[in-house]
């Protein structure tokens, strides 16, 4: 009896296209679930006035759709040059299992002002909200967009 079916350069051919589709997906799912991939620092939220900023003064127009926008620290700033960056910015870890699962982005509109600054970003209410569940300093990872 003779038997019928692919040949077997369509079943490899089809195994590999399996296997890149899998890739692939498992790629898009990981990015999700990870979000960020970069530096690792730490997030406190700062209250409003948030006027005036050393990237645009009085200036309203400097706030970003959201109002998600940060102010950082030394290490960030750039002598100014990190004026209008933007960073995607995930919490990872802190007191009380703060983190939500999800990462925002977030536009640097001003230099930190406390000296030392309290954390790597400093971060608007609406933008520590959206990434924690409780008023508290958090470790992050960010990475510039």
């Amino acid at each position: 009896m003779i038997k019928v079916g692919k040949p077997k350069g369509q079943q490899v051919m089809r195994t590999r296209a399996m296997s890149a589709t899998f890739l692939v997906m498992y790629c898009v799912l990981l990015f999700d679930v990870v979000g960020v991939l970069g530096d690792v620092g730490t997030a406190a939220s700062y209250d409003p006035p948030y006027l005036p900023t050393r990237c645009g003064g009085y200036s309203e127009d400097q706030f970003p759709p959201g109002d998600l926008f940060a102010a950082v620290s030394d290490g960030l700033w750039d002598n100014g040059a990190s004026c209008g960056r933007k960073y995607r910015v995930r919490c990872i870890s802190g007191p009380k299992r703060p983190c939500k699962v999800r990462s925002i982005v977030v536009q640097v509109v001003d230099l930190c002002s406390h000296d030392p600054c309290p954390a790597t970003l400093q971060l608007s209410n609406k933008a520590f909200t959206a990434i924690s569940k409780i008023d508290a300093k958090v470790n992050v990872e960010y990475a510039q967009i």
